[in-house]
């Protein structure tokens, strides 16, 4: 490709909104621009990237065994009805009506579209088991789309969807998931982690989570340095320390403007460990055969010296989704803001109690009268409540499994893989029949990568001040050619080799000077640089320059095209030798 017919053009400064090093590049070096939030064109380089990584995700499907398809983006909305999703997911989902008046939606994952599929191909054990791919586009209208193409509405996903008879089956392909997913991250050269998640909207029991940790991320990541425990702080659990101890008497005091815990310890002169906080929250509550909603009032409860992780408390309530309370719901059920708890509480909602919480004794809380709280408060004597750990892990907590200090870090989002079971299966009908003729539902998985995160994030992790540094696996080119000589015919000759010998060129051959072709070279970050230069020339030479350490070497002119080989063959083994395999235990 000759830069003189680009499509695209480079920036000298990065458009306002430019929110991390990598975003900036791949808009000052032409590979997206931004038609409105979270709403991207892939320009030519950008397309020939994201290209390459797709190239390397078929390449590790296919290696596991599954087969390729293409779902529509556009969906009945009659089969999201069947599994309730319809009417559980909330604006994220965008529905629309046809003009014969069907309902409508555009699709942000294709687990109904799949199993719509597979109940009219699977009748029999002998059909099992079966695993399918897709590289297609979808579309959530997140309402908080940043980072370029970290988080958008419309987006590339490679999902990937098992069907199996049995949870040995199930167990056995997402094991190997588990394992290509790694080995995709590192033939892009992004390193990665696999950490425990919250299966969400998905649905499940077994999720992971492979995350690239960066500070532009927003995943916080519970890991464990000593024993290798690792798990979105979403589901991160950590050993707590209970404070049991002869229950005492219930006794009210006076506690004027002690609305906080630290406000409160200091007037009591006690530690934090020795409250229970009241955290309030609505949550939204949706019939899947109706699509009715209601809300109503969850009451957390907590100790003093922990906070609620809002993902735990959904969970645990068992709520489509939970906002935080207004002040007239919470004194509708008698409960006064500031000094709240579930003693005198009235009316109808839901009762939270984290564990650490119910295995201490005599903490003090809200009197539910302002300037008064009560002292010795017993779980299961004063109050009552379901018991979950609602408690969100933080950096220098007890490691669950070790006990030594836990360290949180932040993270992107890279892919997801989910045990959906037969969640799916059962709402739609997909059932089968086993060798003793009994009908049975099929076992589920679903897995999914994002494609234009993932380029978002080599770009994070592949840059130096001057640009762009990508790997050879995923560049959309692997030479950038420039020639700083007013022969033609000597450079016209080099970029013909070069392209004979099959390596992908981009040759700069515009009129502009060396230091504009340079800077350009650096900001797109294409892993081999050749520069044709009148010195080097005269020796019949060329020289050569490697983006990522700056190694400079001439090579003669009729060598080129294989010593370049040579140097890209070089670079694709430090890829290859670092290939991750990493076995789900």
């Amino acid at each position: 490709m000759r830069m003189s017919n680009m499509f695209s053009r480079t920036l000298r400064e990065a458009p306002s909104g430019a929110d991390s090093k990598g975003y900036e590049y791949l808009l000052r070096a032409g590979y997206i621009r931004q038609m409105g939030a979270g709403i991207f064109s892939l320009l030519p380089l950008g397309f020939r990237a994201t290209a390459k990584i797709e190239a390397i995700i078929r390449e590790e499907m296919e290696r596991i065994g599954a087969q390729e398809i293409l779902m529509p983006v556009v969906n009945t909305a009659d089969i999201w009805k069947e599994t309730g999703r319809y009417y559980s997911i909330d604006k994220e989902m965008s529905r629309f009506e046809d003009r014969a008046g069907r309902d409508m939606v555009l699709a942000m994952t294709h687990e109904e579209a799949v199993t719509d599929l597979a109940r009219g191909e699977i009748d029999s054990y002998k059909r099992l088991p079966l695993l399918v791919y897709q590289i297609q586009t979808k579309w959530r209208d997140d309402p908080r789309p940043r980072a370029g193409l970290i988080r958008v509405r419309e987006f590339t996903m490679k999902d990937s969807y098992s069907f199996d008879r049995d949870q040995a089956g199930l167990d056995k392909v997402y094991k190997a998931h588990y394992k290509a997913y790694f080995r995709i991250f590192s033939r892009c050269a992004l390193p990665s982690i696999a950490v425990g998640a919250d299966s969400g909207m998905m649905g499940g029991k077994v999720s992971h989570e492979y995350m690239y940790l960066s500070p532009i991320g927003e995943d916080t990541i519970i890991t464990c340095p000593e024993c290798g425990y690792t798990a979105n702080r979403q589901v991160a659990a950590f050993k707590k320390e209970y404070f049991p101890e002869e229950e005492k008497e219930l006794k009210k005091v006076e506690t004027p403007d002690t609305k906080t815990i630290d406000s409160l310890c200091e007037f009591l002169n006690i530690e934090p460990r020795q409250t229970a906080k009241a955290v309030f929250m609505v949550g939204t509550f949706v019939d899947d055969h109706t699509g009715e909603e209601h809300e109503k009032l969850i009451v957390a409860i907590i100790r003093g010296d922990l906070d609620v992780e809002e993902s735990k408390l959904s969970n645990a309530a068992r709520a489509n989704s939970i906002r935080p309370a207004h002040e007239e719901e919470i004194t509708s059920h008698g409960i006064v803001p500031g000094f709240g708890s579930l003693i005198g509480a009235t009316g109808d909602f839901i009762a939270i109690v984290d564990d650490s919480a119910a295995r201490s004794n005599n903490l003090v809380a809200g009197a539910n009268e302002a300037g008064y709280h009560y002292l010795n408060t017993n779980y299961g004597r004063d109050y009552s409540g379901t018991v979950a750990d609602i408690a969100s892990a933080r950096d220098g907590f007890a490691c669950p499994v070790c006990s030594k200090k836990l360290s949180a870090s932040k993270g992107v989002e890279i892919g997801n893989i989910f045990q959906l079971g037969t969640r799916y299966s059962e709402s739609m009908n997909c059932y089968y029949q086993d060798e003793d003729g009994t009908r049975k539902p099929v076992i589920m998985g679903s897995y999914g990568i994002g494609v234009g995160r993932l380029l978002a994030c080599i770009a994070e992790e592949h840059n130096d001040e001057a640009g762009l540094a990508l790997p050879v696996s995923v560049a959309p080119y692997q030479v950038h050619l420039i020639s700083l000589v007013k022969d033609t015919a000597v450079a016209e000759s080099v970029y013909e080799s070069l392209q004979n010998a099959g390596i992908d060129v981009l040759y700069d051959d515009r009129k502009e000077s060396a230091g504009v072709k340079f800077a350009d070279a650096d900001l797109i970050g294409i892993p081999v640089r050749i520069t044709i230069g009148n010195r080097s020339l005269k020796e019949g030479k060329v020289e050569v320059k490697i983006r990522t350490t700056g190694e400079t070497t001439s090579f003669l002119v009729e060598d080129l095209a294989d010593e370049v080989k040579a140097e890209l063959a070089k670079l694709q083994k430090e890829i290859d030798d670092n290939i991750v395999e990493k076995e789900l235990n």
